[in-house]
């Protein structure tokens, strides 16, 4: 089969389109035939090196395609279901083979193309949201990178889940556009300054209740000046590089958590936490009330090309890879 392999850690120059052996399958894993899968920039991450692995490798999280095996202790899934999946050794390539419990059917209603472009984005917004904030109806949320990929998901999940107002924040005032326009209540920029005193005049002093932080360093700091008693940061990333500060002081007697999450931990550590996170969200994305916006799609003989878009931070939306084109 046909498959992109990383040869080198570094650039997108060390990615090759080539033939592979076709995955064999264990007992409890399914084959899934390809259609479409996503770029993410944990994919970017692993080509540098910065995730260990060894080469050659696969890179990729997570397709969307049709099921053509099942092992012999595989129950709930068969041959010809459409599905999503989150592969152990990677999903730039026609064939990957995955675990039973990493598989998900998708409703006809949903589209490969957004099957591709969610599992990554709307299972982590849905899982910071719903169980690791433990967002109540009427609370106000503060959601930093706000006009990429996890950011817009998750700026409509939080009205779904009865968020009542969604302040949103940007790298640059030009991306604010985006996250207006998957509903945010008010966007802005951190590069311009002081963030969190603009929040808290934003809440009438109060505070937020729940902060999702995937940038760490200063940003994590700030948002400490405003996050309400009995508010919850969520950290679930680095994108900044250095890490944040936080004094116990700040937490005991305002009562407020800070509390960090990995949907990559998750899948390797416990991934029967995800069947009821994609109970909650597919339906969402079938009928519309989620949608998750396609910024780019290349073939998969260029994924070097769509690497190089990704990294020249000029992306907006999910960066697809048809497979089967």
């Amino acid at each position: 089969m046909k498959a992109i392999q990383v040869t080198q850690f570094g650039g997108p120059e060390h990615m090759s389109y080539t033939d592979v052996d076709k995955p064999s399958i264990g007992p409890n894993q399914v084959l899934v035939r390809v259609e479409t899968t996503s770029v993410n920039f944990a994919d970017i991450k692993s080509r540098y090196g910065k995730k260990g692995g060894t080469l050659p490798f696969i890179p990729g999280l997570d397709a969307a395609g049709t099921i053509e095996q099942v092992g012999s202790e595989v129950r709930q899934l068969q041959v010809g279901q459409r599905v999503i999946a989150f592969p152990h050794q990677g999903s730039y390539a026609e064939y990957i083979a995955t675990d039973e419990n990493l598989t998900f059917a998708i409703p006809d209603s949903l589209s490969f193309d957004t099957a591709a472009a969610c599992p990554i984005v709307s299972f982590l917004s849905y899982k910071l949201l719903a169980d690791i904030a433990r967002l109540e109806p009427g609370e106000t949320v503060l959601i930093h990178a706000a006009a990429g990929g996890v950011g817009t998901t998750a700026i409509q999940l939080a009205k779904l889940l009865g968020a009542g107002k969604v302040i949103g924040t940007v790298g640059s005032e030009s991306k604010a556009g985006i996250a207006l326009e998957a509903g945010a209540d008010h966007v802005l920029s951190y590069a311009q300054g002081d963030f969190a005193a603009k929040v808290n005049e934003l809440t009438n002093g109060e505070g937020v209740n729940v902060v999702l932080d995937s940038i760490a360093g200063t940003v994590t700091e700030q948002s400490l000046l405003c996050l309400a008693p009995y508010g919850r940061l969520v950290h679930f990333g680095n994108s900044g590089g250095p890490a944040g500060n936080i004094k116990t002081s700040d937490l005991h007697a305002s009562c407020r958590s800070v509390l960090g999450f990995s949907l990559g931990t998750t899948r390797s550590k416990r991934p029967h936490l995800l069947r009821g996170v994609a109970e909650r969200v597919l339906p969402y994305l079938a009928d519309g009330r989620l949608t998750i916006k396609i910024g780019a799609r290349f073939p998969l003989a260029e994924a070097a090309k769509a690497h190089e878009w990704v990294e020249s931070r000029q992306s907006t939306g999910k960066v697809l890879l048809d497979v089967r084109s």
